[in-house]
């Protein structure tokens, strides 16, 4: 057998989130193991992490163990792609040490939250989120900055949560206007079940003076809980998945 990684990229429109789901087949692990299927490989999808319904991914990173005669894996990558749905495209496949561990092996993830300050449009709605605010990007910057380092953030995930220990560090933000847009982009070790799309509202409650400074503050704590609610899942991309230097056997 021979373990291949996988990067791929998905438009997060057309499924109900990454992991597959008992009553429907409409997710992306479920189109990839109908290519897989197409293919007679039977193999395990292990991936870095789960999108939720309506998320984007450009660089999912996953693992699969294949039979060894699969070697061409130029080949490998049309056939896929063929039989996948045009919203899922493989980027790349190569092949690693049968150590490599999508999910484990990961040290950092990076996601990217897209807002825009116009009126809706129906050709990019399912893309970026729309505000009918104006957005400070100064201010937002300032509540951005205080989730960096290592916290504990149960106070900022989704209810049904599985992950064990909430604690988890952001190591780098970034929040800067392009045009039209605001781009938010956070990068940390790992990231709980809606924790970025809590944290963007958040930003957003903050810009329309509906928490204050000192509430996030006490929300980091887990001295008081002032929101749950969540931004939209269009908006958001997981973008990058690094890896210790040397993964590949290429």
């Amino acid at each position: 057998m021979a373990r291949l990684k996988i990067t791929l990229s998905y438009h997060g429109a057309s499924f109900l989130g990454f992991q597959v789901q008992k009553n429907t087949s409409q997710t992306v692990a479920g189109a990839l193991y109908a290519a897989l299927e197409h293919l007679k490989i039977s193999a395990r999808i292990t991936a870095s992490g789960r999108t939720d319904t309506g998320v984007h991914a450009t660089r999912q990173v996953l693992h699969i163990d294949v039979p060894s005669y699969w070697h061409n894996l130029g080949k490998l990558t049309q056939s896929l792609n063929h039989h996948l749905p045009p919203t899922i495209r493989i980027r790349r496949i190569e092949q690693v040490d049968e150590s490599f561990h999508a999910r484990f092996g990961a040290i950092r993830r990076r996601y990217r939250y897209i807002l825009c300050e116009a009126s809706s449009s129906p050709f990019d709605a399912s893309t970026v989120t729309y505000i009918d605010t104006p957005l400070d990007t100064t201010r937002m910057h300032e509540a951005l900055c205080l989730f960096e380092g290592t916290h504990d953030f149960a106070y900022f995930q989704k209810f049904g949560n599985d992950a064990g220990s909430t604690v988890r560090t952001i190591s780098r933000t970034r929040l800067y206007r392009r045009g039209r847009f605001v781009i938010i982009t956070i990068e940390g070790n790992a990231f709980l079940r809606s924790q970025i799309r809590m944290i963007v509202q958040t930003l957003l409650l903050y810009n329309s003076d509906k928490i204050t400074l000192d509430a996030i503050r006490a929300q980091l704590a887990k001295e008081a809980m002032h929101s749950r609610r969540l931004a939209p899942p269009n908006g958001l991309y997981l973008t990058d998945v690094f890896y210790p230097s040397r993964t590949s056997l290429e």
